[in-house]
């Protein structure tokens, strides 16, 4: 029976005690809310840094193929000159042999 009759001073105490409890909770709500919001913005922030990581991976990929192109030109172009040059020397060793029987043919 003591439960159902209380006095106004319990009452009074438990509501005090009640909203101190609440205070807390609010508190402890306010913070977790706040940590939250942190671990968004972390979250945002990865995921920008991993966008720009991948981005810079293509620039590279890209970067290295250019350079790749600069650097197989100058063997190219050497490939190139080469075979001019052999191709001039056959032409020079023809033309000097067939010189070499029209002058002997004409004689």
């Amino acid at each position: 029976m003591s439960k159902l009759s209380s006095t106004p001073v319990s009452d009074h105490d438990s509501i005090i005690q009640l909203d101190g409890e609440i205070k807390s909770i609010k508190r402890r709500v306010s913070a977790i809310e706040k940590q939250i919001a942190v671990t968004q913005d972390l979250t945002l922030s990865v995921n920008k840094l991993a966008t720009n990581m991948d981005n810079m991976l293509k620039e590279q990929v890209k970067q290295g193929e250019r350079l790749d192109k600069m650097e197989r030109a100058p063997i190219e172009e050497a490939k190139y000159y080469k075979r001019q040059i052999i191709s001039c020397i056959i032409t020079s060793i023809v033309g000097a042999i067939v010189g070499a029987i029209l002058c002997l043919i004409l004689k």
